[in-house]
């Protein structure tokens, strides 16, 4: 799965987008939500955490936390304005 980033997120990931495998090769779960999505990237990238508040966009719209996702659907990573940091 395809994962668009911007702002903060690209800075942290240091790449405009990022591939997520759809597969475990390695035994590590595989996110099937937004919010599992979410814990992946914070556990790949612990930097994400100190961005208060990411928002998902699925498809081109706005996803919550249960929505599920699969390896053919546009995913973005949107920080707020200004990059939401502490």
């Amino acid at each position: 799965m395809t994962i668009l980033l911007f702002g903060a997120t690209k800075d942290i990931i240091g790449t405009p987008t990022l591939s997520v495998p759809t597969a475990s090769l390695s035994g590590r779960k595989i996110p099937n939500t937004v919010g599992e999505l979410k814990k992946f990237l914070e556990n790949t990238y612990p930097e994400l955490k100190s961005i208060s508040k990411v928002t998902v966009a699925v498809n081109q719209n706005y996803a919550s936390d249960n929505e599920r996702i699969n390896s053919y659907d546009e995913i973005a990573l949107i920080p707020p304005p200004e990059s939401g940091k502490f």
